[in-house]
């Protein structure tokens, strides 16, 4: 996860000077093409497919994400760099909401601490930069 996170800021602060995001994006995509078909070539004997897995997993993995992407190129440039930060930050928590509202997970007690401990580093940042301003 701490590779994950450290990834997406640099693709955020690469991304922040997009000029074109759409393109960007799906270039993005294409560049990692090899990696799919590596993977694929060593994964495929232990792989049950079915039609449906593959259409959902091209679905949410290329079609969905990538349109997350260009969406988040295209406001970024109108954001600060912790305004991101905060965003990005919250997805995880948006993702849970996601979960209970649409395909009935439950609301355990890891999930009310962990994003009660989020939202607390959201606030932080938000009283630290205004404790911060002021002196």
């Amino acid at each position: 996860m701490t590779l994950s996170g450290v990834a997406w800021a640099i693709y955020t602060l690469l991304g922040r000077g997009s000029k074109q995001p759409i393109l960007d994006t799906s270039a993005n995509f294409l560049r990692t093409i090899p990696f799919v078909v590596v993977l694929i070539l060593f994964t495929v004997h232990d792989a049950q497919l079915t039609n449906w897995g593959i259409i959902y997993s091209i679905l949410s993995g290329a079609v969905t994400s990538a349109v997350g992407y260009a969406i988040w190129y295209l406001v970024l440039k109108d954001l600060t760099v912790t305004q991101a930060a905060v965003l990005q930050l919250l997805v995880p928590i948006l993702a849970a909401l996601g979960g209970v509202l649409f395909v009935s997970e439950m609301i355990s007690m890891r999930l009310v601490t962990s994003s009660l401990l989020v939202l607390g580093g959201i606030l932080m940042v938000i009283i630290g930069r205004r404790f911060l301003v002021r002196h």
